[in-house]
Parts: structure tokens; C-alpha cells; sequence
């Protein structure tokens, strides 16, 4: 069996390590049909807290996650189960989460690389693209679905985190997509997990403040890059280069650094949650500036068959 076989199968069955209880009955999603681009459909799910949960802190209501699936934007779907645990931890805790289609770009591509950046920038467009019309969605139809517009936190595994990424520096610079959505608007706050921008101008810069980040990257990543790779004004920026632009322009930020570790980090959503949550307790929802750059050297976290993967395991 080829390697992209083998890592397909294990990324969408194993991501989480977490089979059984990825099997957990709780209360099934609402589907909504957001929009339809390219002959395809686009749905999104959305999990409502849990009955009884607790939907406010301090009297303000807690915000709606936004998630956005990883897959290298080759494979990967909303409701995958590997993914449902954090869900339901989410609800469990009065989070409300919202999760949504989007088009792969990459699907049939056969190498990736600086060369393909056209083929890489496209792909991510179109990611944001669809990121922008589903919150589209969400403001035109907030007081049916129950949602803020005000207070909605997008978040990411890998592709979903480059793209969630990028929708805000997108947002940040002027970016003719953000044009799709209300004047001003701006998200609540940002999780990535292995995430990474992408850059013609050279350097990652905000010309805006943004909303509330966590980033969490492994430092050997090689999938998706945790420094930087480029030539000449191209940048493909990771958690470590976006840290630094973000410390640089002021804002409100937690980065986690796994010094050794590799992809990872993209599937762990409920390792860290504690970390997510203090972020959309304190951050987001409290609207503190706490910085944390943390380095984390955690043995008792194990590491997936797939973690050391690269883009020719992925693209061939």
C-alpha cells in the first residue's frame, strides 16, 4: 500500500488516538446549507451547548467556536468522528461549536512545494473564501441560530489552522475577501493548531491589531512549517514568525511551543484544553491581554504514527 494510503487512513481514523470515545451518542448537529460554490455544497454543523451546561461567565455569553478540519486540503470532512470528543467537550462546558465545509484545493496534486505556491495560495483562498461565507451565514441568520456575531472564535487543525490564520490577517490587511463581510467585523479570537500565513510582502505584519491568538506548533514540523520557508518577499510563516509580529504589534496572544515535536500538534485539541480554555475564559471572554509564550516538553503526550510525515508522504 503507497504511504498516502496509509497516512490518509491513519489521519482520519487515528488523529486523535481517541476511537472509542469518538464513538460517543450525544446530541446530534443541526446541518444548514451555507452556500454552494463550484457545484458543490457547503454545510456546516452546529452542536449546541450541552443541556444545562453553563453558557455564560461573568454574566457575558461565551462565545461560538468556529472549527475548520485539517487534511492537508486534500482530504478531511466536518464531521469527522476523530473530532467529536473536543466537540463535546466544548459543549459540555456551554461552548457552542460550529463546524464547515469547505473546497480542497489540492485535491489531485501530485508535489508541493515553494514552486507550487500558486497552486498552495489558491487553495488556501478558497478555504477563506468559504470561512468568510459561512460567517456571512452565521451574522445573516444569528438571532434563528442563537449566535453572536460579535463572539465567534475561529479555529483550526493544520490546513483548517493555516486557513484560520490567514482569514485574519486577511482581515487585518485589507484583503479583498474581507470585503464579503460586515464593515469592521472582526472575530472574537483565533486557535491554531499547527498553523501557518502565507505572505507576498515579505515579512508577516498586521496592519491592524487582531483579535486574540493561540498558536500551538512542534517546533520539527514538516508538514507545515513552524519557522518559515521562502524566497525573496515569499514567506510561508509559522507560529514562531507570527508570535514575533504579533509581540511586535502589541496583541494579545498565547503561543505553545513543542520543542521536537512534529504534526502532531495539529490533533491535540483535548491534550491542551485546558490551555484552549483559560485562552476563551481569559482572552476572549474576559477580555484580559495575558500573554503566555510557553515551551513545553510534556513526555506523558504520545506521539501519532502519522507525526513525522512530510509533503511527499502527503503529495505523491
Amino acid at each position: 500500500m503507497k504511504v498516502f494510503q496509509t497516512l490518509l487512513t491513519v489521519l482520519l481514523a487515528l488523529v486523535f488516538g481517541l476511537i472509542a470515545s469518538a464513538q460517543d451518542p450525544g446530541a446530534e448537529p443541526s446541518t444548514y446549507l451555507f452556500a454552494q460554490k463550484d457545484s458543490v455544497s457547503l454545510y456546516m454543523d452546529i452542536y449546541d451547548p450541552a443541556p444545562g451546561s453553563p453558557t455564560e461567565l461573568d454574566g457575558t455569553a461565551k462565545p461560538s467556536v468556529l472549527f475548520i478540519f485539517g487534511g492537508g486540503f486534500v482530504m478531511g470532512a466536518r464531521n469527522e468522528a476523530s473530532y467529536l470528543p473536543w466537540f463535546r467537550r466544548l459543549t459540555a462546558d456551554g461552548y457552542r461549536v460550529i463546524s464547515i465545509d469547505y473546497r480542497l484545493g489540492l485535491r489531485g496534486v501530485k508535489k508541493m512545494g515553494i514552486a507550487q505556491v500558486d497552486i498552495l495560495e489558491n487553495a488556501i483562498n478558497l478555504v477563506v473564501e468559504d470561512l468568510f461565507s459561512a460567517t456571512k451565514y452565521l451574522i445573516d441568520n444569528a438571532a434563528e441560530l442563537g449566535i453572536d456575531p460579535e463572539r465567534i472564535v475561529i479555529s483550526g487543525s493544520s490546513a483548517g489552522a493555516i486557513s484560520a490564520l490567514q482569514a485574519e490577517y486577511t482581515i487585518c490587511n485589507g484583503g479583498a475577501l474581507a470585503s464579503m463581510l460586515p464593515e469592521g467585523f472582526n472575530y472574537a479570537g483565533v486557535m491554531a493548531f499547527a498553523g501557518a500565513i502565507l505572505s507576498r510582502q515579505g515579512a508577516v505584519k498586521f496592519a491592524k491589531e487582531p483579535c486574540p491568538v493561540f498558536l500551538a506548533h512542534g517546533t520539527a514540523d514538516k508538514l507545515v512549517p513552524y519557522d518559515k520557508i521562502g524566497f525573496m518577499n515569499l514567506r510561508f510563516a509559522g507560529a514562531k514568525q507570527i508570535a514575533a509580529a504579533l509581540e511586535k504589534a502589541g496583541s494579545n496572544y498565547n503561543v505553545l511551543r513543542f520543542p521536537g515535536r512534529g504534526h502532531e500538534i495539529a490533533a491535540a485539541m483535548i491534550p491542551l484544553y485546558r490551555e484552549e480554555l483559560r485562552f476563551l475564559e481569559t482572552n476572549v471572554s474576559g477580555g484580559y491581554k495575558r500573554i503566555v509564550d510557553a515551551t513545553i516538553n510534556d513526555p506523558s503526550y504520545t506521539t501519532p504514527a502519522w507525526a513525522d510525515a512530510s509533503l511527499d508522504d502527503l503529495y505523491q
